[in-house]
Formats: structure tokens, sequence, C-alpha cells
């Protein structure tokens, strides 16, 4: 009797998971953007005015019905979540999230309208900006430190995989806007370097906090979504927004380059996708899709409808379609961009990849 002690240790060690070397934590993802990853933080966000919160946001994903993202279907970063076996980390502010949750499946702090800039997006009323989004994440490393002890939680957070996916907000709305003072008080490239120095500040916090393998996701030809080509005299992609995009990227891969030299342990690296995406929407039928300028979900002729609606009329197949709405790619475009990113970064595939959705029929038959 006197190994009844140990006994009931060992079998309460296997039943709560834990390994004898200390709590067996699994990989997972902790992502931080804006519109383009947000999950469904905003939808909890009350006086927030950038919503995906109604029909026909969501048709193509679970039940179809608006689930906070941006677009029918998945974002990028879900798709190489799934692409990479990796687990979809839930909404930061989704009310049934938990410590157990978190370390089984990450957490995802992008809103809708947030950028790097704390003033980016402001007439949105409500985002969260990337520095509150890194103020949500300490909360939640201190969250996790007292559940399972510091030692155990540094394991965890500096295992994990992020992703960070913000900067076109920083643009459309905010430098490229009269209303901003950004706009005013910068020129191209001092708005660039101002840009660089805060998100040189905002990855080193990330660091501090645990971050080691961290991705930056470049920006696309902004200057070709919809609602910048109605807002052009011509309908063609406005030239300025798509040189900010690059010079954007050519900034962001030598930060992090530098970066990954400078940090201990550090592997940031740089997700670029602009050549693929702008020749998506040069040459669109070389990809299968026959529309890359205008909106799938609109409000008739009615441009910009800005936001997609349940009075909104889809086109007739959604997977033909770059983008989703003025702003967002369609699932098929993202699924694409996905694509490209994970050869480029050389990420493995799960030996069952997780399905495209099954496009529903449009509701106008």
């Amino acid at each position: 009797m006197k190994n009844f002690p140990a006994m009931v240790v060992t079998i309460m060690v296997a039943i709560l998971g834990i390994a004898m070397d200390g709590y067996n934590c699994k990989v997972v993802q902790f992502i931080f953007g804006d519109s383009l990853s947000d999950v469904g933080n905003n939808k909890n966000l009350g006086r927030s005015l950038a919503q995906a919160n109604l029909p026909w946001y969501g048709i193509d994903f679970g039940n179809g019905l608006p689930n906070g993202r941006f677009t029918n279907g998945r974002t990028v970063a879900d798709i190489i979540g799934d692409q990479t076996g990796l687990p979809r980390p839930p909404a930061f502010l989704d009310p049934s999230l938990t410590e157990d949750i978190i370390l089984e499946n990450g957490v995802n702090y992008a809103s809708g309208g947030g950028g790097i800039l704390n003033e980016t997006g402001s007439l949105f009323i409500q985002r969260l900006s990337l520095y509150k989004q890194i103020e949500l994440f300490q909360g939640t490393t201190e969250l996790i430190r007292s559940k399972i002890g510091k030692k155990e939680a540094d394991k965890f957070f500096q295992g994990s995989k992020y992703v960070v996916a913000l900067g076109s907000n920083d643009f459309i709305n905010n430098y490229l806007m009269p209303a901003y003072s950004d706009s005013w008080t910068y020129n191209d490239q001092g708005f660039i370097t101002y840009l660089m120095e805060t998100l040189e500040a905002q990855l080193k916090i990330l660091h501090s906090l645990g971050a080691r393998q961290l991705i930056v996701f470049g920006l696309g030809p902004m200057g070709c979504i919809p609602l910048q080509r109605v807002l052009s005299t011509t309908g063609d992609c406005q030239d300025k927004a798509n040189k900010l995009a690059l010079s954007f990227n050519k900034a962001s891969s030598k930060l992090l380059d530098d970066l990954s030299t400078k940090l201990p342990n550090a592997s940031f690296q740089f997700g670029d996708a602009y050549d693929v995406v702008n020749d998506v929407i040069t040459n669109p039928y070389k990809y299968g899709f026959n529309n890359s300028d205008s909106p799938c979900c609109s409000l008739y002729n009615i441009r910009p409808a800005l936001t997609c609606t349940p009075i909104s009329s889809l086109c007739g197949d959604r997977s033909k379609y770059v983008f989703w709405d003025e702003y967002h790619p369609t699932d098929s475009a993202n699924e694409l961009i996905a694509n490209e990113l994970i050869k480029k970064f050389g990420f493995g595939q799960p030996a069952a990849p997780s399905p495209s959705p099954i496009v529903a029929p449009s509701p106008e038959g």
C-alpha cells in the first residue's frame, strides 16, 4: 500500500493529459489582423461600423449563416491552417472562449477596420488596432501562465505559430483619405517609414511575449479592389495605391529579415502574394475566374455598395469571382492566395487536406 499515492498521481496525470515532464501542449496559432482575417471579433463589437454580421456573408461556410468573416467562405489564415494541420483559432471576443480552448486552438484577435496604427479606421468607431490586439494577447499569456505555470506557458507560446496580417487599412482607411491627418502630415516614403517603425516596435513586443515563429502577410494590389476601381474616373486600378503596397511589402520584407537576425531564436518570415494576385486580376480566365473587377455581392447596379446585405444581389457563380464585396476576396480567391503562400513558405501538406466549401446556390436561384 506504500505505492498507493504514486499510483493515484500516475492515474491523475493520465486523466488530465499532463506528461510527467510537463504540460502536453499542442501547436496552435495566434492571429493578428484586419477584416481579411477577422473570424468574429467585430461581430462582438456592438458599436463597430465594420461588420460582416448580415447575410450573405458566410453563405458558403458551415451552416451558411454570418459568422464574422468578411467573405462568403474561408479566410486565407483559415485555409493555411487547414492545409498545415493546425486548428482554427476562435475569435478572442467569442463569449465561449476559455483557457482550455486557447490551449487546444489558439486565438484570433483580428478586427475589421484595424490597422498597424492606432488612428487607422477611426471612422468605423470600434475596431481593434494591432497595439490593442497585442495588449489582449498579453492578457492571454498571463491567463495561460496562471493555469499551467510559467515554464509550461513559455514553452507553449514559444512553440506556437503567429500570423500578423495588417496594413491595407493604414492606406485605404487612413493615409489615402483626406479625413485623416496622416494624409497631409506625411509624404509616401515618410508614411512607410512611420508604419515600419511602428510595426518593428509591435513585433518586438510579440517576441518578448513568446512569439518565435511568426509570419507577416504582405499586401496585394489594393488599388485594384472594386472600391478603388469604382472611385477612379476610368474604372482602372489606382496606380498610387498599388505602388504604396509594393513599397510596404519591400520595407516589411527587409524588416522581417533584420528582426530574424537580431532577436534571439526568432524565425520571422514575410509572405508576399502580390504578384500572383495581380496576375489573377489581370488574367482571371487563366486561373478559372471570369470576373476580377467587380464584387459578387452588390446592390444591383448601385456602386459602391460598400457592404453585402440581405437585399444585395449575388453573382450566379461565386467561385468565378475574385472579389466578394467591394473590399474582400471570395473563398476561391483566398484559396489561391493561401496556396501561393504555402508554396512560398514550403509548408508540408497534411494527408487529407481540408476541402473547400460546397457552394450553395445563389438566393436568386
